[in-house]
């Protein structure tokens, strides 16, 4: 079995790794590290949590071990497409280079630039950023990218999603055509491909998993149920989310919950927390300092349930997550890999469920055309008594609706108003009976409301009589 002491790292940086308690790469890392020491480009596939973060920075920090950075042109470069991902990137190079000399600047939003400037102007060996920020330093002219000697992209297939390709490819024409890539990715799709092709020099592909495959420490399952009515789906998903969490008991001692819509985030978060759950939101919206407050408190367990849409919650590591639940069956396939791969991290145990109503259909067959596996069916589980007298209740007021208007209609006086006063005006007398649910001939009209244009109430005979 292949250990890190195998792989010809910096002596300092595997005495970091055995401080961590790390002995053996993961296959992403055993596969990825060799070749990256040796100074070829790398292409590497693998589903998410299995360790992709160190398969770049262990070599990078490497091989910037010789060598000295200059002012505003760092050595390395690592694009992700977050915040909480660059962030997460710059503590694993904080793990790992502590031993070393490398400095390190981080460049997301939220933070303000001066800061961020006086960084880049003392120079770093390693320069972490997200692709808008990155591109605003140096259209500022804070920044020069012709020194970098090494380039990382991270997570290509969440910048694909978020439309940052044409960033991503904009600063690889700012980088020097004799830089060393390492490309990882999740997923392959056409476009990323096409991106590998071009910027990529003979890149050594290494793909430890199947394309698009689930883990298999992860136990999945779907539930699926009709809404009562369509206006009430939203409440009585959140509903049954209480309820799966209810039912997985302490065996869910935390989870992420997923939400397609920032504003659903919000939603579900409140109404969690409204039912006595520790849970709080986070999403893009929200600005850095809130977001890394949130992150914090669920890393360290004083928030059970972070409510999450995939931007924020994309390529997190967060070691421990119990559960996953999809409160919405995601809008992108890809993203069902990436929402359920926040549990079962590092070999452990994880379950990821999710809710689909009839709507969900054809999302659902592209997710598991996608992983190549039916999604286990789940029995719903049991409502309150409350929301099920609820839903009878809906039920029989919609059906007592209607016989309520009729024997309204029945009870209805004639009209008794003299004939004289109809010739005189006899539009409002149309208008009198129609209100009154009438024909003009006095016969009743039954059902047909309060709302009955004149010209229905007319008969026939009457309008040959005048």
């Amino acid at each position: 079995m292949t250990k890190f002491t195998d792989l010809s790292l910096d002596p300092k940086v595997l005495k970091a790794i055995e401080e961590t308690g790390y002995e053996t790469p993961t296959p992403i890392q055993a596969g990825a590290i060799p070749p990256a020491l040796e100074g070829k480009d790398v292409l590497g596939i693998a589903q998410t949590g299995t360790g992709k973060t160190a398969s770049f920075t262990l070599p990078m920090i490497t091989m910037l071990g010789r060598g000295r950075a200059r002012a505003r042109m760092p050595r390395s470069l690592v694009l992700a497409p977050t915040r909480e991902l660059a962030a997460q990137v710059a503590e694993n190079f904080d793990i790992y280079a502590k031993h070393t000399r490398l400095t390190k600047a981080l460049l997301i939003g939220g933070v303000s630039f001066g800061e961020q400037d006086k960084l880049i102007d003392k120079g770093v060996d390693v320069l972490i950023a997200t692709p808008g920020r990155l591109l605003d330093h140096f259209e500022r002219g804070k920044l020069l990218l012709t020194g970098v000697q090494v380039m990382v992209v991270d997570e290509a297939d969440r910048m694909l999603d978020m439309g940052f390709i044409p960033d991503i490819e904009r600063i690889f024409q700012l980088t020097p055509f004799t830089r060393q890539t390492l490309f990882f990715s999740a997923t392959m799709a056409p476009e990323i491909e096409r991106i590998t092709n071009t910027f990529l020099h003979a890149p050594v592909k290494v793909e430890v998993a199947r394309q698009a495959t689930t883990s298999e420490t992860i136990t999945q399952g779907l539930v699926q149920f009709t809404p009562s009515r369509r206006d009430r789906t939203a409440s009585e998903k959140r509903t049954m989310l209480r309820e799966m969490i209810k039912r997985e008991g302490e065996d869910c001692t935390n989870a992420i919950i997923f939400c397609n819509r920032k504003v659903d985030v919000d939603i579900v978060a409140k109404s969690l927390k409204k039912h006595g759950l520790n849970a709080e939101p986070i999403h893009g919206d929200l600005d850095q300092s809130h977001r890394t407050r949130t992150l914090d408190g669920f890393r360290d367990g004083s928030i059970r349930f972070l409510v999450a849409s995939d931007v924020a919650a994309r390529g997190l590591d967060i070691p421990n997550v119990s559960h996953v639940f999809n409160f919405d069956v995601p809008s992108h396939s890809e993203d069902y890999v990436h929402r359920i791969g926040r549990t079962g991290r590092a070999g452990r145990k994880g379950t990821a469920l999710m809710i689909a109503v009839p709507a969900d259909g054809k999302l659902l067959d592209a997710i598991e055309n996608l992983v190549k596996q039916e999604i286990p069916r789940l029995d719903p589980p049991e409502l309150p008594k409350t929301e099920r007298r609820s839903r009878r209740g809906d039920r029989k007021d919609r059906e007592e609706a209607p016989r309520a208007k009729t024997e309204d209609a029945a009870e209805t006086p004639a009209d008794t108003a003299p004939e004289k006063s109809a010739e005189k005006g006899g539009g409002r007398r149309s208008r009198s009976r129609s209100r009154r649910g009438e024909s003009s001939n006095g016969s009743q009209v039954v059902g047909m409301g309060d709302h009955v244009p004149d010209f229905i109430l007319r008969s026939f005979a009457e309008t040959k009589a005048h």
